[in-house]
């Protein structure tokens, strides 16, 4: 799969989930389909009574699958149900809004193709370009989750709640993803933390949006996550899908 990721261009699958996103997902895919690196890309469709799924019908692009979930089922089910469809040996998650730019993507995945990484997460706290200045208590939310993470799995990550996590596929398609929401950040780095993965962070720029742009995470959320660090890390990890997972990824990690 390494000589892959460096013989073939376009070697990567853009994982899209989207949730009443019709007025800026043409644009997140038009940039992601402009991509030399992108084989694929698939859009999960988290049951949106918008017209998020007329929109990416329209534009035909032959590199795009479109999958809609029959009801809205979370951020997590529509990333597991995407990663599912994954053909190529990289893959990456996008946001259907425009808080994330696509356009550097290519550095974000950069680790993984110079076989330097197997994991890479786009950290928005090493700012690269730009980064909007928004709410502070959002900014000390991430920081308090992502310190207590690092406590719990031994990294010295500066933003686990970021979107831009770029894996080498066989680390990802079969994961035991059992939360709901956004609690998919901190169960992904609780598991990926006890592989022998290596794992990179780079600066991204951060465009974030308001409340009255369309901004759906909360005061909500962040409390769910702080439970999620303490179960998956204390808890979870101990149980059976979750012991074979990482039975799994270590021989695959030795063999490859």
């Amino acid at each position: 799969m390494t000589q892959n990721a460096r013989t073939d261009q376009r070697v990567l699958a853009v994982v899209i989930p989207a949730y009443c996103e019709e007025t800026t997902i043409r644009t997140v895919i038009e940039k992601v389909d402009a991509l030399d690196c992108v084989r694929e890309i698939i859009v999960v469709d988290d049951g949106s009574p918008d017209g998020t799924t007329t929109v990416v019908e329209k534009l035909g692009l032959p590199r795009v699958k479109l999958i809609r979930l029959d009801r809205n089922s979370g951020k997590t089910a529509a990333v597991k149900r995407g990663l599912r469809e994954i053909t190529s040996p990289l893959c990456i998650i996008q946001d259907a809004d425009l808080e994330y730019d696509p356009a550097e993507i290519p550095f974000v995945i950069e680790p993984i193709i110079e076989d330097r990484a197997d994991v890479v997460y786009g950290s928005r706290f090493l700012v690269r370009r730009a980064s909007r200045v928004l709410y502070f208590y959002h900014y000390l939310a991430n920081k308090t989750l992502t310190f207590l993470s690092n406590l719990l799995t031994n990294l010295n990550m500066t933003d686990i709640e970021t979107c831009y996590k770029a894996f080498r596929t066989p680390l990802v398609q079969d994961l035991p993803l059992t939360s709901t929401g956004f609690g998919m950040e901190v169960e992904m780095t609780t598991l990926l933390a006890r592989t022998s993965a290596r794992i990179y962070e780079v600066p991204i720029s951060y465009y974030g949006r308001t409340y009255a742009e369309g901004k759906k995470i909360g005061m909500k959320d962040g409390l769910y996550a702080l439970w999620y660090i303490l179960f998956f890390n204390l808890v979870a990890v101990h149980r059976r899908p979750y012991r074979e997972y990482l039975r799994k990824a270590r021989a695959w990690l030795r063999d490859r």
